[in-house]
Protein backbone atom coordinates (compact mmCIF):
# COMPACT_ATOMS: atom_id res chain seq x y z
CA UNK A 1 0.00 0.00 0.00
CA UNK A 2 1.43 3.64 -0.80
CA UNK A 3 1.92 5.50 1.99
CA UNK A 4 0.14 9.45 1.73
CA UNK A 5 2.65 12.11 1.42
CA UNK A 6 3.41 14.23 4.47
CA UNK A 7 2.56 17.67 4.54
CA UNK A 8 6.13 18.61 4.85
CA UNK A 9 6.75 17.44 1.89
CA UNK A 10 4.01 18.58 0.11
CA UNK A 11 5.05 22.14 1.54
CA UNK A 12 8.63 21.89 0.75
CA UNK A 13 7.69 21.48 -2.60
CA UNK A 14 5.72 24.08 -2.81
CA UNK A 15 8.59 26.27 -1.68
CA UNK A 16 10.62 24.66 -4.63
CA UNK A 17 7.98 25.72 -7.12
CA UNK A 18 7.53 28.93 -5.55
CA UNK A 19 10.76 29.41 -5.66
CA UNK A 20 11.85 28.51 -9.46
CA UNK A 21 8.22 30.72 -10.50
CA UNK A 22 10.45 34.20 -8.53
CA UNK A 23 13.62 33.16 -9.74
CA UNK A 24 11.96 32.57 -13.34
CA UNK A 25 10.08 35.67 -13.70
CA UNK A 26 13.16 37.91 -12.59
CA UNK A 27 15.50 35.96 -14.77
CA UNK A 28 13.73 33.84 -17.44
CA UNK A 29 13.59 29.89 -17.86
CA UNK A 30 17.35 29.76 -19.27
CA UNK A 31 18.99 31.03 -16.71
CA UNK A 32 17.24 29.11 -13.76
CA UNK A 33 19.73 27.36 -11.57
CA UNK A 34 19.09 24.28 -9.67
CA UNK A 35 21.62 26.10 -6.80
CA UNK A 36 19.66 29.48 -7.31
CA UNK A 37 16.37 27.65 -6.25
CA UNK A 38 17.46 25.72 -3.34
CA UNK A 39 19.13 28.57 -1.62
CA UNK A 40 15.99 30.62 -2.41
CA UNK A 41 13.38 28.05 -1.28
CA UNK A 42 16.13 27.49 1.82
CA UNK A 43 16.01 24.28 1.34
CA UNK A 44 19.37 21.21 0.64
CA UNK A 45 20.58 20.80 -2.92
CA UNK A 46 19.39 17.07 -2.43
CA UNK A 47 15.99 17.89 -0.99
CA UNK A 48 15.74 19.22 -4.75
CA UNK A 49 16.58 15.71 -5.83
CA UNK A 50 14.15 14.53 -3.85
CA UNK A 51 11.34 16.05 -5.46
CA UNK A 52 12.61 16.14 -9.03
CA UNK A 53 14.81 13.68 -10.50
CA UNK A 54 16.74 16.99 -12.69
CA UNK A 55 16.31 20.36 -14.02
CA UNK A 56 14.24 19.06 -16.60
CA UNK A 57 11.41 17.60 -14.66
CA UNK A 58 10.94 20.89 -12.96
CA UNK A 59 11.06 22.81 -16.18
CA UNK A 60 8.16 20.31 -17.18
CA UNK A 61 6.21 21.17 -14.41
CA UNK A 62 6.88 25.11 -14.50
CA UNK A 63 6.30 25.42 -18.46
CA UNK A 64 3.44 22.48 -18.60
CA UNK A 65 1.63 24.85 -15.76
CA UNK A 66 2.40 27.76 -18.09
CA UNK A 67 0.89 26.38 -21.17
CA UNK A 68 -2.18 25.52 -19.64
CA UNK A 69 -2.92 29.10 -18.04
CA UNK A 70 -2.68 29.71 -22.17
CA UNK A 71 -5.45 26.55 -22.34
CA UNK A 72 -7.60 27.75 -20.06
CA UNK A 73 -7.67 31.09 -21.31
CA UNK A 74 -8.59 30.50 -24.65
CA UNK A 75 -10.55 27.22 -24.02
CA UNK A 76 -13.88 28.84 -23.40
CA UNK A 77 -13.61 31.33 -26.28
CA UNK A 78 -16.04 30.41 -28.76
CA UNK A 79 -15.00 28.91 -32.19
CA UNK A 80 -12.78 30.96 -34.97
CA UNK A 81 -14.94 31.86 -37.62
CA UNK A 82 -11.87 32.01 -40.03
CA UNK A 83 -8.05 30.96 -40.33
CA UNK A 84 -7.05 34.58 -39.33
CA UNK A 85 -9.19 34.38 -36.17
CA UNK A 86 -7.63 30.96 -35.38
CA UNK A 87 -4.09 32.27 -35.69
CA UNK A 88 -4.96 35.18 -33.80
CA UNK A 89 -6.42 33.06 -30.74
CA UNK A 90 -3.86 30.95 -30.83
CA UNK A 91 -0.69 33.40 -31.15
CA UNK A 92 -0.37 34.17 -26.96
CA UNK A 93 0.09 30.46 -26.75
CA UNK A 94 2.85 30.51 -29.60
CA UNK A 95 4.49 33.77 -27.84
CA UNK A 96 4.96 31.75 -24.86
CA UNK A 97 6.01 28.41 -26.61
CA UNK A 98 8.58 30.45 -28.67
CA UNK A 99 9.24 33.07 -25.76
CA UNK A 100 12.93 31.71 -24.88
CA UNK A 101 14.62 28.83 -27.16
CA UNK A 102 15.34 26.77 -23.70
CA UNK A 103 11.71 26.96 -23.10
CA UNK A 104 10.60 25.73 -26.72
CA UNK A 105 13.87 23.21 -26.50
CA UNK A 106 11.96 21.93 -23.14
CA UNK A 107 8.32 21.57 -24.73
CA UNK A 108 9.92 19.20 -27.80
CA UNK A 109 11.68 17.09 -25.41
CA UNK A 110 8.50 16.80 -22.78
CA UNK A 111 5.51 17.16 -25.78
CA UNK A 112 5.52 13.34 -26.45
CA UNK A 113 6.55 13.72 -29.64
CA UNK A 114 10.34 12.96 -28.80
CA UNK A 115 10.89 9.59 -26.51
CA UNK A 116 9.62 9.77 -23.15
CA UNK A 117 9.40 7.38 -19.79
CA UNK A 118 6.40 9.23 -18.57
CA UNK A 119 3.89 11.47 -19.86
CA UNK A 120 4.21 14.92 -18.24
CA UNK A 121 2.82 18.30 -17.72
CA UNK A 122 3.92 19.80 -21.06
CA UNK A 123 3.17 15.79 -22.52
CA UNK A 124 -0.25 16.16 -21.63
CA UNK A 125 -1.17 19.68 -22.00
CA UNK A 126 -0.31 18.73 -26.01
CA UNK A 127 -3.56 16.45 -25.68
CA UNK A 128 -5.75 19.34 -23.93
CA UNK A 129 -4.66 21.23 -26.79
CA UNK A 130 -5.76 19.22 -29.20
CA UNK A 131 -8.96 18.61 -27.67
CA UNK A 132 -9.62 22.34 -27.51
CA UNK A 133 -8.69 23.02 -30.90
CA UNK A 134 -10.93 19.76 -32.40
CA UNK A 135 -13.59 21.09 -30.64
CA UNK A 136 -13.36 24.20 -32.42
CA UNK A 137 -12.67 22.33 -35.67
CA UNK A 138 -15.79 20.58 -35.23
CA UNK A 139 -17.58 23.91 -34.76
CA UNK A 140 -16.42 26.35 -37.47
CA UNK A 141 -16.50 26.83 -41.29
CA UNK A 142 -13.29 24.13 -42.02
CA UNK A 143 -12.53 21.02 -44.12
CA UNK A 144 -15.39 17.93 -43.15
CA UNK A 145 -13.53 15.69 -45.16
CA UNK A 146 -10.96 14.68 -42.40
CA UNK A 147 -11.70 14.85 -38.78
CA UNK A 148 -11.52 17.06 -36.15
CA UNK A 149 -9.04 15.24 -34.43
CA UNK A 150 -7.02 15.03 -37.08
CA UNK A 151 -7.36 18.33 -38.08
CA UNK A 152 -6.14 19.21 -34.79
CA UNK A 153 -2.88 17.05 -34.60
CA UNK A 154 -2.59 19.10 -37.89
CA UNK A 155 -2.74 22.21 -36.50
CA UNK A 156 -0.09 20.84 -34.04
CA UNK A 157 2.15 19.97 -36.28
CA UNK A 158 2.06 23.35 -38.62
CA UNK A 159 2.60 25.01 -35.47
CA UNK A 160 5.76 23.45 -34.14
CA UNK A 161 6.81 23.65 -37.82
CA UNK A 162 6.08 27.89 -37.37
CA UNK A 163 8.01 27.94 -33.87
CA UNK A 164 10.67 26.03 -35.31
CA UNK A 165 11.19 28.41 -38.05
CA UNK A 166 10.67 31.36 -35.80
CA UNK A 167 14.30 29.65 -34.07
CA UNK A 168 15.96 29.15 -37.57
CA UNK A 169 18.99 31.49 -39.01
CA UNK A 170 18.08 31.63 -42.47
CA UNK A 171 13.73 31.31 -41.84
CA UNK A 172 13.25 33.88 -38.70
CA UNK A 173 12.26 37.05 -41.03
CA UNK A 174 8.95 36.09 -41.07
CA UNK A 175 7.45 36.43 -38.16
CA UNK A 176 5.47 33.80 -36.37
CA UNK A 177 1.73 34.74 -37.18
CA UNK A 178 2.36 35.30 -41.08
CA UNK A 179 4.37 32.02 -41.03
CA UNK A 180 1.63 30.27 -39.28
CA UNK A 181 -1.48 31.94 -41.51
CA UNK A 182 -1.06 29.86 -45.23
CA UNK A 183 -0.22 26.67 -43.36
CA UNK A 184 -3.49 26.66 -41.65
CA UNK A 185 -5.06 28.03 -44.73
CA UNK A 186 -4.17 25.29 -46.48
CA UNK A 187 -4.94 23.00 -43.83
CA UNK A 188 -8.08 23.88 -42.50
CA UNK A 189 -9.68 25.31 -45.49
CA UNK A 190 -12.53 23.29 -47.53
CA UNK A 191 -11.27 22.47 -51.06
CA UNK A 192 -10.32 25.12 -52.97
Amino acid sequence: MKQPVQKRTLETRARLVAAAKGLVAAQGYAALRVEDVVAKAGVAKGTFFAHFPDKDALMDLLIGAEIDRHLDAIADLPAPRDVDEFVTVLMPLLRFMTCERYVFDVILRHSGAALAEEIGPIATTFVRQAEVVAAWLDQGPFRRDVSPDLLAEGVQAFATQAMALHFCALHNAVPLDQRLRPYLSAWLQPGI
